[in-house]
């Protein structure tokens, strides 16, 4: 999809609809009708006069010109509410809630006009080019489909080609918000397709090859290991998951130097287990083909390589992914194996479904080599995490309180939001072994905890935050701007993280 801006009015603009935002205050609305009336010849004061349009938050009308001076097909009205009550995350929604609508209508081309400024900047308190950047987010992200299997042309060819933000005088900060938002979308993108795309199609070998073909085409270099060089490694812990499948596993390591004068370097760290069956501790079948959105996490790390590198931000940053399903076979781990990971910490398996945070440590304890400034991972990890949260927060969990807020910082900017939950010392009775330096579960309380409280293990004294987007990255149906099913939470997350980072140099 295209996204651009330009310069123009409603009256010159071409597109199939025209996304104008209005707000539920009586002046401002009467104002919006009084612009759009002579286009539309009164059809907007004689809706709102009727009671049928009142600018509420989210609330859509249609209207069709009847007169040559206006070259859309359309004038799609989205209410954003009080003036004094709007968000960025409601300009957001709004625009996607029309973006759909657009889309619904077969709209091949979206304009949308850039709200007065003078309105709401007070009220936003954000950048010109942030508020341009969440507006443009708003519709392409809502306009997403993974339609790469549909063979019915209705279905498969409702698509829009470009979107395109207008505003009456040039801005060079509106440009720049469009710029961003192009390359953000695009990385979520990627990383949707990813997370939807089945099991048979993406695999730790093909998982691989998407980072490398990325990391080529966007200038971050890529390496991936096969078995024999993570056997070298004594990567015990993604050797033995990988033990039941057969496909063989990879690890993907992706490094973007941005800044070579600066010694800091962050590493992020994503669950690449491209299906989870549950391993000899298999899941129930029901609900079991979510389970090819198990490396999310992955997906998200992957992406924001490409979007910090496309961004041409001045960070240095590395990507690790371990890769490998979780199968049952007559060769799986089994429950009460005791493995020994990269760092030569031993695991006790008490269950092989809670294989992620296998995985993930020796991932993390390779992250060490790098001495970084931060290890952030992301990882579908924990069903507990979607019951003490659902899906509107990511659960985070940590070591340092400053690289926390300042993740909490981006959550709210952005709405990927995260939650903080403890990580007490108390926890770690719970997975505690008997045979071992630590076991892999630690019952049926505090779920989500007692697994950040195993990753812990695997991060030395590094600072470090682990997200467990288990109920933000798999979604059971759509809202506003996320598609049910793969969402590519954690990428806007971390790009606007990485883009603060930049800030400060």
């Amino acid at each position: 999809m295209k996204l651009t801006y330009s310069k123009g009015t409603i009256g010159t603009i071409k597109a199939d609809s025209i996304i104008v935002f209005t707000f539920q205050d009586e002046n401002l609305l009467k104002e919006t009708a009084n612009k759009l009336d002579k286009f539309l010849n009164g059809q907007v004061s004689a809706l709102i006069s009727a009671g049928d349009f009142k600018g509420k938050e989210k609330e859509i009308a249609v209207l069709y010109p009847t007169n040559s001076n206006i070259k859309s097909k359309r004038v799609i009205l989205s209410g954003l509410g009080e003036v004094d009550k709007v968000t960025l995350e409601k300009l957001r929604r709004s625009t996607a809630v029309a973006s759909k609508k657009a889309q619904s209508l077969k709209s091949e081309t979206i304009a949308i006009e850039f709200p007065d400024y003078s309105l709401i900047k007070d009220k936003i308190n954000e950048s010109l080019d942030y508020i341009a950047q969440s507006i443009a987010e708003g519709s392409v992200l809502a306009l997403y489909k993974f339609d790469k299997y549909l063979t019915d042309e209705e279905r498969k060819n409702r698509k829009v080609g470009e979107v395109i933000v207008f505003s009456e005088k040039d801005s060079k900060e509106i440009r720049e918000g469009i710029r961003v938002a192009d390359i953000v979308c695009s990385a979520v993108y990627f990383a949707r397709d990813l997370a939807n795309a089945p099991a048979s199609e993406i695999y730790p070998e093909t998982l691989a090859k998407a980072a490398v073909s990325s990391g080529k085409k966007y200038g971050y270099k890529v390496k991936v290991l096969g078995k024999p060089e993570i056997e070298k490694l004594g990567m015990g812990g993604l050797l033995a998951v990988n033990s039941g499948s057969a496909k063989p596993p990879r690890f993907i390591i992706m490094e973007y130097n941005g800044n070579p004068r600066s010694k800091e370097r962050y590493v992020i760290v994503g669950k690449g287990i491209t299906f989870d069956s549950g391993g000899i501790s298999i899941k129930p079948a029901q609900g079991m083909d979510e389970m090819k959105m198990d490396m999310s996490g992955a997906a998200a790390v992957i992406a924001t390589m490409e979007a910090v590198a496309r961004l041409k931000l001045p960070v240095n940053l590395v990507g690790l992914v371990p890769a490998t399903e979780n199968m049952p076979s007559g060769s799986a781990y089994k429950p009460g194996d005791i493995l020994k990971t990269y760092i030569g910490k031993t695991i006790e398996v008490d269950n092989t479904d809670a294989e992620g945070r296998i995985i993930l440590a020796d991932a993390l304890g390779y992250a060490q080599k790098y001495k970084p400034t931060a290890i952030i991972d992301l990882a579908t990890l924990t069903g507990a995490c979607v019951v003490a949260l659902g899906y509107f927060a990511t659960g985070m969990f940590g070591n340092d309180e400053k690289l926390m807020e300042e993740i909490k910082k981006a959550g709210e900017k952005t709405y990927e939001r995260v939650w903080q939950l403890p990580t007490w010392d108390e926890y770690d009775q719970l997975i505690k072994s008997d045979v071992a330096d630590v076991k892999n579960t630690g019952g049926r309380w505090a779920g989500a905890i007692t697994a950040a409280k195993f990753l812990q293990k695997f991060v030395g004294n590094y600072p470090w935050v682990h997200l467990d987007i288990a109920g933000t990255a798999m979604l059971d149906k759509e809202y506003d701007y996320q598609p049910k099913g793969g969402s590519g939470v954690g990428v806007r997350l971390l790009v606007e993280f990485f883009r603060n980072k930049s800030k400060n140099k």
